[in-house]
């Protein structure tokens, strides 16, 4: 603990302020350390290294007969990263190919548009992924971590 959050609990305990001036202090204090100091370059986002995916159902279907499921995918995100450029080095009859048979087995993708930037892009915007459920018991979170 500082000597600043020290400080505003010693004069929380003597009385000389509320509870709520405290925490309000204690908030400000925080604050004033989470950001950088003024010139300071601000410290660069890290590259998130998995894409999870967990998924908890209340469904009576999973082997033990519990009457809950559970999915827990840990991906790794170079995995990815090392598709799509691989994509892009198939030549064109075999992308067609494999294109077909994405399409063929409901996956209607075109490895062709697909570029290590929109990879990226995605990576970028998945913490504001919503995934909605239709069961009120069942809970799915996708994120980067």
């Amino acid at each position: 603990m500082n000597e600043q959050r020290r400080q505003v609990l010693r004069m929380l305990s003597e009385g000389k302020i509320t509870a709520e001036e405290a925490e309000r202090l204690i908030d400000a204090l925080d604050r004033e350390q989470s950001e950088p100091p003024p010139g300071a370059a601000p410290r660069p986002k890290t590259r998130p290294k998995y894409l999870r995916v967990v998924v908890d159902a209340a469904d009576g279907s999973s082997a033990g007969g519990d009457g809950a499921s559970r999915v827990n995918i840990r991906i790794p995100l170079q995995l990815l990263r090392a598709g799509v450029r691989l994509a892009s080095l198939l030549p064109p009859r075999a992308l067609a190919k494999v294109n077909e048979e994405l399409n063929r087995s409901g996956v209607p993708i075109d490895l062709g548009e697909l570029k290590p930037q929109h990879l990226e892009d995605l990576v970028d915007h998945l913490d504001e992924v919503t995934v909605d459920v239709d069961d009120p018991e069942a809970k799915v979170r996708v994120y980067c971590e």
